[in-house]
């Protein structure tokens, strides 16, 4: 029957023994393929690593191989494949295929605009893990126009007093002169200033905000945080509109206590933290006092530090208001990662097989399409991406084409179905804009286009999840698919 996977199966049963031949060969001459797909990377994060980050006891970087982490390992598949106390962080990136990492090493100088490889011109974000030397003038100035034009900035702090290096500055105190003595805006920039604390412990909880995209990001729902001598922000929304506190010490809201702060400047964005604690993940160099806050069972650290890097990157929006220039925006994208899975079995979750180059359905275009069902036999597959549709955009549209091919006869019954719904956070159906069946079976594919501009601010995933009946088989076959917003 056409589209059948049940010939597919036969075959590969068939060739088993041929592919044993082959792997064993493989093994013998030691042969290692490289992917046929690789992932495209769309954001790019610097790590610094010149401001005494690894002094003391302190271990804040992603690898011993820097610039480049991949020279450590080249495809980490578990925190230690990387040596750092931030590995953890730098991995879970890694792994997801759409981000290119970097560490400014020691002995060098931030910089906006030169020819360095490292130059923040070369970035997306620029995380600061808890510095503890001064910037340099030039430093200030790179730092505040990188953001001003676009940039995304990551603070961690740490507690007062915490001169891992005794030269006479903590974090605390670098990161306010940071604020409040540039060249490019020393008036309170991003609306708030560090507190002078040290508070020893507590799980710090996160607000009640369902649409911020920090807290409820693709790489999970945050509801709390970790004190283990940290401190805190005062927020100052009359300077900066866009500030906004996330997560709050106990017994605190509004301008004060303020754990985890966002906001905006310029055309970029800001995000602070008040302790390094919750991005130590408990391993890194020899002889130093690691403590694993990353995975503290009371806290989802994790997920804060991923969704506020996408959130930094460009993958979310500002909700806090216009002060800064971030939020409230929309630019004409195209949403959806490899969109017309050529790319192969990256970026989207899928169910296995479902991704695939097999001649037995033919892509629209190039060689790569979803395939889902099509065996003929109960079965379910699924396919998912999620995306931050931003807050600014009145249109958002999502399409993509379909096949359907069937072996039902009936022009009445919807044995198969494929839906396209809309998941939340925690994967909760927000909606089911369309469904398909075997009843829509065709030649060729046809275009579909489904209205998801309701869900502009807030950070959803789209699915297809195809479901086939016991016996004659449907395949639902998409391909280029798109989210376009405007």
């Amino acid at each position: 029957m056409p589209g059948s996977r049940r010939s597919r199966r036969q075959v590969t049963t068939a060739l088993a023994g041929f592919g044993l031949l082959l792997a064993s060969a493989a093994l013998q001459f030691g042969a290692g393929a490289a992917p046929a797909h690789a992932a495209t990377t769309t954001h790019r994060v610097l790590f610094d690593n010149a401001h005494a980050e690894t002094a003391g006891n302190a271990d804040w970087i992603i690898s011993t191989s820097q610039p480049d982490p991949l020279g450590e390992n080249p495809s980490p598949s578990a925190e230690t494949d990387w040596t750092g106390a931030l590995s953890s962080w730098g991995v879970a990136l890694q792994k997801t295929g759409a981000y290119s990492l970097k560490t400014l090493p020691s002995g060098s100088s931030l910089s906006y605009g030169g020819s360095s490889s490292t130059d923040l011109s070369n970035f997306d974000t620029l995380v600061l893990p808890e510095p503890n030397t001064l910037f340099t003038s030039a430093e200030k100035t790179a730092i505040m126009n990188f953001v001003k034009n676009g940039g995304g900035l990551f603070m961690i702090s740490d507690h007062t007093g915490s001169d891992r290096n005794n030269d006479g500055a903590d974090s605390v105190k670098i990161l306010n002169d940071l604020m409040s003595n540039n060249s490019v805006d020393s008036t309170d920039p991003f609306g708030f200033s560090i507190d002078a604390l040290n508070i020893a412990s507590g799980y710090p909880a996160a607000i009640n905000d369902s649409t911020d995209p920090v807290l409820h990001g693709s790489f999970g729902t945050v509801t709390k945080s970790l004190f283990a001598n940290g401190t805190t922000a005062t927020l100052k929304p009359s300077d900066n509109s866009a500030v906004k506190g996330l997560v709050y010490r106990t017994g605190y809201s509004g301008n004060t206590g303020a754990f985890f702060v966002t906001s905006a400047f310029g055309s970029g964005r800001v995000a602070f933290w008040g302790d390094s604690s919750p991005i130590d993940d408990g391993t890194g160099q020899a002889g130093n006092t690691l403590y694993d806050g990353w995975n503290d069972p009371g806290a989802t650290n994790a997920a804060l530090a991923l969704n506020a890097t996408a959130w930094l990157a460009g993958s979310g929006t500002t909700t806090g208001g216009g002060g800064g220039g971030g939020g409230g925006t929309c630019t004409a994208a195209q949403l959806l990662g490899n969109s017309g899975f050529e790319s192969g079995n990256t970026v989207w979750s899928a169910s296995s097989g479902v991704i695939t180059n097999d001649s037995g359905e033919p892509a629209r275009t190039g060689s790569y399409k979803a395939w889902l069902d099509g065996y003929g036999s109960a079965h379910t597959d699924t396919l998912a991406q999620t995306v931050t549709i931003p807050a600014g955009c009145t249109t958002a549209a999502l399409s993509f084409y379909l096949h359907v091919d069937t072996a039902e006869t009936t022009t009445t019954k919807a044995y198969d179905t494929l839906k396209v719904q809309v998941l939340d956070s925690s994967g909760s159906v927000l909606a089911t804009p369309a469904t398909y069946s075997n009843l829509d079976a065709g030649s060729g594919y046809t275009r579909r286009s489904l209205d998801l501009s309701g869900y502009a601010g807030r950070t959803v995933t789209v699915s297809f999840t195809g479901t086939e009946g016991s016996t004659l088989q449907t395949s639902f076959v998409v391909d280029d698919t798109a989210l376009d917003v405007s």
